[in-house]
């Protein structure tokens, strides 16, 4: 089998670089929205800008780790990732363990570090069923599997993040060769539970109510997403300049997390903005061509599971922050300020330069 493939090349330089571009310019546009924040709440301007610096030094040397560690150790360690992830996914849940902000309880301070265990459970369970659809076709075991990481992300609650696990287990089912009927199963099932889960919660019937009427409540439940409206329309086709935001004194909530995107298009205007969902565009493009020329089924299935993570991931914050969907609280990657994300998210791009390594030998297709 080894004969039809190449021997290990250099990672691919391009979406190196790429990933690189995004990440420092999500450092200036988080130093550049969190001034004013920073200030107030630290008496220090520099404070987001010196911790988003720090996580992007550890995230880098996971990338470079990630890179070059055998895929193999990575597949045979799957099941041990795993069990991790789901242990902090119910001590997240434990109180005095667990913090709360913002109505859900997402995050263990470890030594002063805030760690989201959602975010390695996108990572985990991408690597995790990479490995277990190699061998298992059970429909009813990858519901499991799925359902229980669903069921402790929802007691948080934290819809957003569960739209894109949903989404990415559907791909790299799919590309494992499931039956259209069980995706479709998935598909119908993912949307009841998603209509029943807004409909029994006030905090989420009343986001989806604004969504379908914005002006409803507007210093209420409409005050986040006419703001953020508010502060992309204001940016015009040029911008107002870098650090010349507006709405970032505290007008715009998540100023430097869920909301950064709305910054950047006041900042830089509509050309600024569509020239960063280009460059995540060609991010996506380069990641899906990485798995579709994987030399094997484990290679094939993690790089499809991080290219439909961060599609999905990427496309719910810019829609939600156009009002194009109701408001979920999902980051912007590479961008958002944060150290789970960003370090997660660096590491996934680790491996797809891994997997980029290796590629079908032309001659042999």
């Amino acid at each position: 089998m080894l004969k039809n493939f190449t021997k290990p090349k250099k990672p691919n330089f391009s979406l190196f670089i790429l990933v690189l571009v995004l990440t420092l310019f999500g450092i200036v546009m988080v130093y550049s929205a969190s001034v004013f924040e920073a200030w107030q709440i630290y008496a220090d301007k520099y404070h987001f800008l010196t911790a988003q610096l720090l996580w992007f030094g550890i995230g880098l040397l996971s990338l470079l780790l990630t890179t070059f560690i055998p895929l193999n150790l990575i597949k045979k360690t799957a099941g041990i990732f795993f069990s991790l992830t789901l242990v902090l996914l119910v001590l997240v849940l434990i109180p005095g363990i667990g913090n709360t902000a913002l109505g859900a309880r997402r995050w263990i301070n470890i030594g002063g570090f805030g760690l989201q265990p959602t975010e390695l459970a996108k990572l985990s369970l991408s690597i995790y069923l990479s490995a277990w659809l190699i061998k298992h076709r059970s429909f009813w075991s990858y519901l499991l599997i799925l359902g229980l990481v669903l069921g402790l992300i929802m007691l948080q609650p934290d819809l957003g993040t569960a739209i894109i696990i949903i989404f990415t287990s559907v791909m790299v089912y799919y590309v494992s060769g499931a039956n259209w009927f069980y995706l479709f199963a998935v598909g119908i099932f993912g949307s009841l539970s998603g209509l029943a889960l807004i409909l029994t919660s006030s905090y989420r019937k009343a986001r989806l109510l604004t969504f379908l009427n914005p002006t409803l409540d507007p210093l209420g439940s409409s005050y986040h997403i006419r703001q953020a409206l508010i502060t992309i329309g204001s940016g015009g086709l040029f911008g107002l300049g870098l650090g010349q935001s507006r709405q970032k004194y505290q007008f715009l909530p998540q100023v430097t997390t869920d909301s950064i995107f709305a910054v950047i298009a006041e900042e830089l205007g509509f050309i600024g903005a569509a020239l960063l969902i280009i460059l995540f565009l060609v991010l996506v493009f380069k990641a899906f061509k990485i798995a579709r020329s994987a030399v094997d089924d484990f290679s094939k299935l993690l790089a499809t599971a991080i290219a439909s993570w961060l599609a999905i991931q990427i496309t719910v914050n810019l829609a939600a922050m156009l009002a194009l969907i109701p408001l979920t609280g999902v980051p912007l990657p590479f961008i958002s300020y944060g150290g789970s994300s960003l370090i997660v998210n660096l590491t996934a791009v680790g491996l797809l330069l891994n997997i980029s390594r290796y590629q079908l030998n032309p001659k042999k297709k």
